[in-house]
């Protein structure tokens, strides 16, 4: 679906990249811990996702957001 104000890029920046694949290894890494039932991995992992989010927020403030000077959006093909 479009809207009126256009695409809004949907988070293909450097900044949600960098920032969602953080956040996904202390996430994995935080389950693998809990499953050994070592709770001090757990939370060294609960800081490792608020880094990421942190990551995430200062980088689109550095430029490499969605609206950042320092973004390129890549154009998609049709292939045709």
């Amino acid at each position: 679906m479009s809207n009126q104000h256009g695409d809004p890029g949907h988070g293909d920046s450097p900044a949600a990249w960098t920032a969602v694949i953080v956040m996904l290894l202390g996430i994995a890494a935080g389950a693998v811990f809990f499953f050994l039932h070592m709770p001090a991995g757990v939370l060294v992992c609960a800081g490792v996702v608020v880094v990421g989010l942190l990551l995430g927020l200062i980088l689109s403030k550095a430029g490499f957001g969605i609206r950042g000077p320092k973004f390129s959006p890549k154009t998609h093909d049709s292939g045709a």
